[in-house]
């Protein structure tokens, strides 16, 4: 083989290996990507995305209210908060911190998703100066396809 066809070869393996790292990092880059529904007006949906995105999440906001697309994502009202999140086919009710989102995305339960139902204070986006810095204790589900929940983690 003469020196042309092997730094030819030598291109040609660079260029692929330039391209499998770009689909992988693209890939990566989708895989953290979270879908947000909430009102316009919710503040403390805004901190709940800022702690988010502090966490690596790349984060697209519909600022149209979250009932319909709860309900069209099978998750049961009474499990309802005030914003609704869709990432890798998880459905994430409410404030649920970034930690336990990291966790079902590495563990990929059989589940619809997590739910943090209500507005618990002191969970991430209800835990600003204007709570005082209360902290009560609330749990995190994990949301069965048939709509039951079992505790994924507890706050104190």
């Amino acid at each position: 083989m003469n020196i042309i066809n092997m730094q030819r070869r030598l291109l040609l393996g660079s260029m692929a290996g330039i391209a499998f790292a770009s689909t992988g990092l693209v890939l990566a880059q989708q895989s953290k990507l979270i879908e947000v529904w909430k009102d316009p007006s919710c503040g403390c949906c805004k901190d709940w995305i800022a702690h988010i995105e502090k966490s690596g999440f790349r984060v697209t906001v519909h600022e149209s209210g979250n009932n319909v697309v709860r309900a069209q994502l099978g998750l049961p009202k009474k499990l309802g908060s005030c914003h609704t999140a869709l990432i890798q086919g998880y459905v994430i009710e409410g404030h649920v911190p970034a930690s336990d989102i990291q966790r079902l995305l590495k563990d990929k339960p059989q589940a619809l998703g997590l739910a943090v139902p209500g507005m618990r204070v002191g969970s991430p986006g209800m835990d600003g100066p204007a709570y005082g810095g209360r902290h009560d204790r609330y749990e995190v589900l994990l949301v069965l396809k048939d709509g039951s929940s079992n505790v994924f983690n507890t706050y104190s």
